[in-house]
């Protein structure tokens, strides 16, 4: 036996003992491999048991070439685990294997890998994102509607759907993204659709808090300001309280009962005797740090409430099941929209409106430099009156915003004298006026009575909320659905005729509209014979 001082090279002979020289050889490599420590913690003999039949005689046998042998079993004991196929095959890049090792998933804490969220429309298409562990709702949201080219007005949501359970839920602005979506089931989705009610209730307070749901106003005994009474929600070191009746559904059964809850910063209780609020006779349904309030969709169907509107409180580890969840049930939609929103309050607090506040404060840095700049071409228009024989230049801008204005509208009122090839009446559907609306975002076509409620209800019921449809009982009429202190109201449009033109009047002729989007412009600017002005349109987006 010879080995050099390095150890690189070992040579076996006929007349040598080879388990002695096996012996030897373990022995000198321990020491070896303690003396170099600091660059590989290895103990593991060359040859195992005595395994003498892969060596040749007289043959050098490179011991780095015995170490790479040793990784490459250590490899195949760790492989041994099944492999988790990627669902996302077409995504990994050429030199990338389309199947994930164990060893490759990112760790959940990381916050530079990339992660795949499906986001889904309200026609049921769906759209792939690649974004990062710490992108926020808010910000998925602007990319969403940057890829989509939507509107962006501050009113767009991200939605939490659970289509097995009936609930949904909408995502707060600072929520993250991935962390939702590791909570989520396999059957569960996102959505993207509007909200807005989101903020509202910081505009009109009032109208989502009744004074006889709020405690603290029942004992001032007189009405609170809009601004001390979000003071009171928003602030820490005050004590607000909800309280009123609900149906609630005992666990396990399809039975519902009549109780007198409390919602406070600790949690949701009720009250095992009554109304009263001493501690011995409350116990406690619900913490809302660990745990989210949902919207029930299919209350009366699936479980059977007492009213429609029902919600509920969902554990934020559980398993998505029946039985984890606290269905709960209002007499009325404005009480179960203040239930639900000073759970918000309660649980993000000041939160909520830096939320509210931060697009505020864009608009305002950005309202700076939003200045229209005007190209050379632009400029260099000047308004023209071609209403006499030689043409003129309109100086005054008053006069020439009227005359653009009426330029805007002229294409409407001529294209009541023209009719497409076939149309023998002039109350027939082909005529330019009858489809023009067509195009609009408000415009939801032949929709049923219940699916405007449901689109209305999603969107959030604020004031001047509204779309047009066409109507089921009238196939020539249209119905404007519009919501109005939570409810939900029809009015029929109907179509006219005057001097053989076509009109269409909400108010039975009183005033008449050439087409359908003068009417809402006018709406938009008064309320007329409704109930408000026509603010914020129904829109559904395809991704």
């Amino acid at each position: 036996m010879s080995l050099n001082n390095q150890g690189f090279y070992l040579f076996i002979c006929d007349d040598v003992d080879l388990e002695a020289l096996v012996n030897d050889m373990n022995s000198s490599l321990e020491s070896l491999y303690s003396s170099c420590s600091g660059q590989q913690n290895e103990s593991t003999p060359l040859l195992h048991n005595g395994q003498t039949s892969s060596l040749r005689r007289s043959q050098p046998m490179h011991i780095l070439a015995v170490r790479r042998l040793q990784e490459e079993e250590q490899q195949l004991r760790t492989s041994s685990l099944p492999a988790i196929p990627n669902p996302f095959p077409e995504l990994c890049s050429p030199a990338s294997s389309p199947v994930l090792s164990p060893g490759s998933l990112p760790p959940e804490e990381s916050s530079s890998g990339k992660y795949i969220v499906k986001i889904f429309s309200e026609d049921g298409m769906g759209k792939v994102v690649e974004i990062p562990a710490d992108m926020t709702a808010r910000d998925l949201c602007q990319l969403l509607v940057y890829k989509s080219h939507c509107v962006d007005d501050n009113s767009w949501a991200l939605v939490e759907h659970h289509p097995l359970l009936g609930l949904e839920r909408c995502l707060e602005d600072h929520e993250l993204v991935v962390q939702v979506q590791a909570s989520m089931n396999s059957d569960s989705r996102f959505l993207f659709r509007k909200n807005y009610a989101k903020y509202e209730f910081f505009r009109n307070p009032l109208t989502f808090f009744p004074e006889h749901m709020v405690a603290w106003c029942q004992e001032a005994n007189h009405t609170i300001p809009p601004s001390q009474l979000l003071q009171n929600f928003l602030a820490t070191s005050s004590c607000p309280e909800i309280q009123g009746h609900l149906y609630m559904k005992d666990v396990g059964r399809k039975s519902w009962k009549k109780v007198y809850m409390f919602l406070r910063r600790s949690g949701l209780y009720c009250s095992t005797k009554g109304t009263s609020k001493e501690p011995r006779h409350l116990q406690l349904l619900a913490d809302l740090e660990d745990s989210n309030i949902f919207m029930v969709i299919t209350g009366k169907k699936q479980h059977g409430a007492p009213t429609e509107y029902e919600f509920c409180i969902k554990p934020n580890k559980g398993r998505g099941e029946m039985k984890e969840l606290r269905m709960l049930c209002a007499e009325d939609e404005q009480s179960r929209t203040c239930w639900m929103t000073a759970f918000r309050l309660f649980k993000y607090g000041i939160v909520l409106y830096q939320n509210y506040k931060i697009p505020q404060q864009r608009k305002t840095l950005l309202s700076h430099f939003s200045t229209p700049v005007r190209s050379v071409s632009e400029n260099s228009l000047v308004a023209m009156d071609f209403s006499g024989r030689i043409g003129r230049v309109i100086e005054n801008p008053v006069e020439a915003q009227s005359a653009a204005m009426e330029e805007g509208l002229a294409w409407r009122k001529r294209s009541q004298r023209m009719t497409i090839l076939g149309s023998h009446s002039p109350l027939h559907h082909s005529s330019l006026n009858s489809v023009i609306h067509i195009t609009q975002l408000w415009f939801h076509g032949r929709i049923t009575r219940e699916e405007s409620h449901r689109i209305i209800q999603q969107q959030g019921q604020v004031d001047g909320l509204f779309l047009l449809r066409v109507s089921q009982s009238n196939p020539k009429a249209f119905v404007l659905t519009l919501c109005h202190h939570q409810k939900i109201k029809h009015f029929q449009i109907l179509p006219c005729e005057e001097d053989g033109q076509i009109f269409f009047s909400l108010d039975d002729g009183a005033t008449k509209f050439t087409d359908l989007i003068q009417l809402v412009e006018f709406y938009q600017l008064n309320r007329g014979v409704l109930p408000c002005k026509l603010k914020h349109p129904c829109t559904v987006v395809a991704l």
